[in-house]
């Protein structure tokens, strides 16, 4: 049974076991935290100018929003301020410095009344990170910048915790992804043509859980959790930050949440920082998860992937 923890008073141990089996952690906006919107505040107000960022698209033309988000989002995620306060966010919560990993925080954007959905502001419909490259033991930080709401939050889909889905990810190489679509999402404008791993056949979408945070609060989740973009009918476009963690010694031990049903091949282990020094994960600890099918726990037809 999934369960939602609120500011819960457990060690980083604890913490992740929660995670990998299914449960959702909820923190109050704390100082490290709100350190991190108010810089991403900055930038956007910075980007935007004279117009509100929350109804700039409404005053634009889709062409002139991908424009400024085409500057702003490489701008934030490879800025020296937002890799520190990051840091500063971990030791904060409580994450050992020296045994947890970072990948860059990334600033995601969902405009309403599908004013665009593709690209880079892609709006994700039902997937588990696992599916794209993340390893079983990552763990998803999601942070809003601007007040949200139910109609512009996203959604998981709790009944698929435990429950395969038969899906693509045995098609879906993490590498080549970031040596080619991953660079290229601007150019995607009216339709995103990406290959991505999607579910094969029908998902129910509800019940499903939509998880409202104040600007700064922070939802942890694991990255086996299927989720997916709730289709923003607010009439304001939503700005978040996300980024992943990982724990060495989980890493080492090949631990996390169970596998039912990813078999994609690469891994997104390389991109990962640790939260001390910036130094990358040992190669020799990433090569293990270079592919998912061979920690597939449900096998059917021979490739780890359900049918």
């Amino acid at each position: 049974m999934n369960a939602l923890y609120v500011d819960p008073t457990v060690s980083d141990e604890t913490r992740r076991k929660y995670l990998f089996d299914g449960q959702l952690l909820v923190y109050s906006p704390r100082p490290s935290s709100l350190a991190l919107i108010e810089w991403a505040r900055e930038l956007i107000r910075g980007a935007f100018g004279t117009l509100d960022p929350l109804t700039a698209q409404h005053e634009v033309s889709v062409e002139k929003f991908i424009e400024i988000l085409t500057v702003l989002k490489p701008k934030f995620i490879n800025h020296p301020t937002s890799k520190e306060l990051l840091q500063k966010l971990l030791l904060d919560i409580g994450c050992d410095p020296e045994k947890t990993y970072f990948d860059v925080p990334r600033m995601r954007t969902s405009t309403s009344h599908n004013f665009l959905t593709s690209g880079i502001a892609y709006a994700f419909h039902p997937h588990r990170d696992t599916w794209y490259g993340a390893p079983m033991c990552q763990i998803n930080w999601w942070i809003p910048i601007f007040p949200v709401q139910p109609d512009n939050a996203m959604a998981f889909h709790c009944r698929y915790w435990d429950t395969p889905i038969a899906n693509e990810s045995e098609e879906f190489n993490y590498d080549e992804y970031v040596q080619t679509a991953r660079k290229n999402a601007a150019q995607y404008v009216k339709e995103d043509t990406r290959k991505q791993p999607h579910p094969i056949g029908h998902v129910d979408l509800d019940p499903q859980l939509r998880v409202i945070t104040k600007e700064g609060g922070i939802l942890l989740f694991s990255g086996a959790h299927l989720h997916s973009s709730v289709p923003n009918t607010s009439g304001c476009t939503r700005f978040s930050i996300d980024f992943r963690i990982v724990h060495l010694d989980d890493v080492a031990a090949k631990v996390g949440a169970p596998n039912l049903d990813t078999a994609c091949t690469g891994t997104a282990l390389r991109d990962f920082y640790r939260a001390s020094d910036l130094a990358k994960l040992p190669e020799e600890l990433v090569l293990p998860h270079e592919n998912a099918r061979d920690i597939c726990a449900v096998l059917k037809g021979g490739n780890g992937v359900v049918r």
